[in-house]
């Protein structure tokens, strides 16, 4: 893989450009390892440069599951080869995963991950905590070495129920149905009272749902310490594009309803979500396009998060200062990330229209194709050098 042309930013004429804080990506599946035909941190690390995203942190659902610490040294050594590799510094976080068997590896890794990951229903990679004593001792071995906690707050014993009520079904559409919006409220409860039981700081990931918000407003209230992320596809997707895209905008948790995909944005205005994340998660296209009950659930998007957001100041929906607050300064500060003083130069006049050929990760497709968008960035700087982006 050829590396990428770079100049310093004294090289070049960069005052006709908006400059921004370069993004951090708080969610991403670079698949390494296990995983690489879908993504490595090669691919992942030029289609997030040519995104703007300079940061990323990568969940730990890998082959074999990144659950000790011995794989998380392993994890990074791998990563680091392939980013010197493409030549691309990029800089990154590792989760690590919580499985029941290895709860007494948390504290030996407090020090080297940027949150303990909690799988609390079945997604992708078998990583999941049902039992609720297995639970509680995650998060009070967490609390106690300071460390942040992310789940996937979907309830497993409900999403069980589901999978049962719905077994053989080849409508696309009923994956919001497998995996109902009472799971994610459920377990999003169940997460938000052991963070306050044991006085852990908690990160709601990928937020889908309207009473999710009420939940995470009421905590703020009451001083827990819990943030929000939410997802571009849950921002721009609803129930209705099943119809469109069917299992090519498959992804767990689900889609929802239009009220709730406008009650996201309102909580991205008013402070109840804290973070804009992809939950980048590439698979082929040719498994993307299987019936429904065989597709895989994930989509790519590190490279259209830019994009999207700065369609979204456009149209009115978020400011520009929000936006970077959203995609930069609040997930330095939650996942506690070295400062960085990376930057991103964009038109935030250009429009282009979304098309599979633009994008670098290695899945080579994207749901959002045909979408025209009105701002992209141009030169991505990042440890002083800039990458030229435009595609």
């Amino acid at each position: 893989m050829k590396e990428p042309t770079r100049k310093t930013p004294s090289e070049i004429d960069l005052s006709r450009y908006t400059a921004l804080p370069a993004l951090i990506d708080p969610h991403v599946h670079f698949r390494t390892p296990g995983g690489e035909y879908k993504e490595d941190w090669k691919t992942g690390a030029l289609a997030a440069i040519h995104g703007g995203v300079t940061t990323v942190c990568d969940m730990p659902n890998n082959t074999p599951p990144c659950t000790t610490l011995e794989r998380l040294e392993a994890k990074r050594r791998l990563i680091d080869r392939q980013l010197k590799m493409v030549g691309i510094p990029l800089h990154y976080g590792l989760y690590f995963g919580a499985d029941e068997k290895h709860l007494d590896q948390i504290p030996l890794v407090a020090d080297q991950c940027v949150a303990l990951k909690i799988f609390m229903g079945c997604s992708t990679g078998g990583l999941v905590i049902e039992s609720d004593d297995a639970l509680d001792e995650a998060f009070e071995r967490a609390a106690a070495s300071g460390l942040l906690v992310a789940v996937h707050a979907e309830d497993e014993a409900i999403l069980a129920r589901a999978r049962i009520q719905y077994r053989g079904s080849k409508d696309p559409a009923t994956h919001s149905l497998v995996r109902p919006r009472e799971a994610a409220i459920r377990a999003t409860e169940k997460a938000i009272a052991l963070a306050k039981k044991h006085q852990a700081r908690l990160y709601v990931l990928h937020i889908s749902t309207r009473e999710e918000l009420d939940l995470i407003r009421s905590a703020k209230r009451e001083g827990v310490q819990v943030y929000g992320e939410t997802t571009t596809h849950h921002l721009y997707f609803t129930s209705e594009d099943y119809a469109r895209l069917g299992t090519l905008i498959q992804m767990n948790p689900p889609i929802r309803e239009k009220s709730d995909q406008e009650a996201l944005w309102e909580a991205l205005r008013d402070g109840t979500l804290d973070t804009v994340g992809t939950d980048h998660a590439p698979h082929t296209l040719e498994e993307k396009q299987r019936p429904y009950g065989e597709a895989p659930s994930g989509i790519p998007g590190v490279q259209t998060l830019l994009p999207l957001m700065l369609d979204a100041v456009f149209r009115g929906k978020i400011t520009l200062e929000r936006m970077v607050e959203l995609t930069h300064h609040n997930p330095a500060k939650i996942l506690n990330l070295p400062v960085s003083d990376d930057q991103v130069f964009v038109d935030l006049d250009v429009e282009k229209r979304v098309s599979d050929a633009m994008m670098l990760s290695r899945s080579g497709w994207t749901p959002y194709r045909g979408m025209t968008l009105r701002g992209w960035p141009v030169y991505t700087a990042l440890n002083n050098h800039l990458f030229p982006v435009s595609r």
